[in-house]
């Protein structure tokens, strides 16, 4: 089943972990043997051969490059200007895949449409270029808001404020926080530019001060649920139905500790937390009995971010086997229209109604 991804870290993986995702998944797990620099080498899950295995033809991918100030014991740059660079030589990577025929930067309904029709033609996967529509996580890198006009007019569609730690935009997880004028400032301008808030990763003060003071689109792109895993990078109920008063949709997320209660990082494995891919469908699940329907939920994987098989479910070699959550859901008594916006429909649905209001302010 064609298949979209809302959260992939397909730049940092090419940047920063030196990842050819033009080679398999197998030849890059190879090339990484022994190496020890980070705890996912040679347990990548994520390449372009795999995507296309998995009929997975339209992907968010993103950039992104915190700033940290001198206090804060995250890593990052020590300026927004060199944040602001790290992501600029991101987009020259999605550009250079672009030039090889591997990708193809969607930026408004005609070319969504035109990707969406050539991946539903009967050709062979492997000739057809993976979509990608460009988000940032995390805002420090905008180092004015003019800035942020600059990322629009090179395709940025998409933009969560806030990442790990406090920001200069807005808090995000395991800060506290509101966004404040900066915050405020930033949203209007995305705002009138008709960039999607991406609400995954603010803090509960800057989550409900920036509900308060944006009214474009919304979404969640890799987000579980707070009920299940309790923790503030979940959401709980309540900003749940607040996202699906708002039309968003909330891609499930197949980090595990975020999948299962009790993770200890360095010593919980997938197999001993019974953790496979029949949890995310339980974050799906509870989020559609707050709904009433499956119109909220999609797939926002976060594979390789940062972690690979060691912290993925069991049950996934690859991102190709998000193919089988069709089955998964099938199994749950989902229907097969259901199961069909779970894999694509419901993303498509918001991006066409996102875009179709940018076509008319514009026209």
């Amino acid at each position: 089943m064609f298949t979209i991804d809302a959260h992939l870290d397909l730049s940092m993986n090419a940047m920063e972990w030196n990842r050819d995702l033009r080679k398999s998944v197998a030849e890059i797990r190879k090339r990484e043997e022994g190496k020890t620099d980070k705890p996912d080498r040679g347990k990548g899950t994520v390449a372009f051969p795999e995507l296309r295995k998995g009929n997975i033809g339209l992907v968010v991918a993103t950039q992104i490059a915190r700033y940290v100030a001198p206090d804060n014991p995250l890593p990052g740059w020590h300026s927004p200007e060199q944040a602001w660079a790290q992501t600029q030589g991101q987009l020259a990577w999605y550009k250079s895949m672009e030039e090889a025929g591997e990708l193809v930067q969607i930026t408004d309904l005609p070319s969504l449409e035109k990707h969406i029709a050539l991946w539903l033609e009967e050709l062979p996967f492997n000739n057809k270029p993976i979509g990608y529509i460009l988000s940032l996580e995390g805002a420090d890198s905008i180092v004015t808001l003019k800035h942020l006009e600059r990322a629009y007019e090179y395709g940025l569609r998409a933009l969560g404020p806030g990442h790990y730690g406090p920001g200069r935009y807005a808090q995000g997880t395991n800060a506290t926080g509101g966004i404040g004028q900066p915050g405020r400032d930033l949203l209007k301008e995305m705002e009138r530019l008709n960039i999607i808030l991406d609400a995954t990763h603010l803090c509960d003060d800057s989550f409900w001060e920036a509900m308060d003071h944006f009214h474009g689109p919304v979404w969640a792109s890799h987000n579980n649920c707070r009920a299940l895993v309790n923790h503030n990078r979940q959401f709980d109920d309540r900003q749940i139905l607040e996202l699906i008063s708002r039309g968003a949709v909330i891609g499930g997320v197949l980090d595990t500790w975020m999948m299962v209660p009790g993770w200890v990082r360095g010593t919980s494995t997938p197999e001993s937390t019974g953790c496979n891919l029949d949890k995310m469908i339980d974050h799906l699940d509870h989020i559609c009995q707050l709904a009433g329907n499956a119109l909220h939920i999609g797939i926002g994987s976060d594979l390789d971010g940062a972690f690979g098989k060691e912290q993925s479910p069991y049950d996934l070699e690859t991102i190709a086997d998000l193919q089988k959550i069709p089955d998964l859901l099938r199994r749950r008594g989902y229907s097969s229209t259901d199961i069909e916006n779970v894999m694509h429909g419901n993303w498509l649905r918001f991006l066409r109604k996102a875009w179709a209001s940018s076509v008319t302010s514009e026209s």
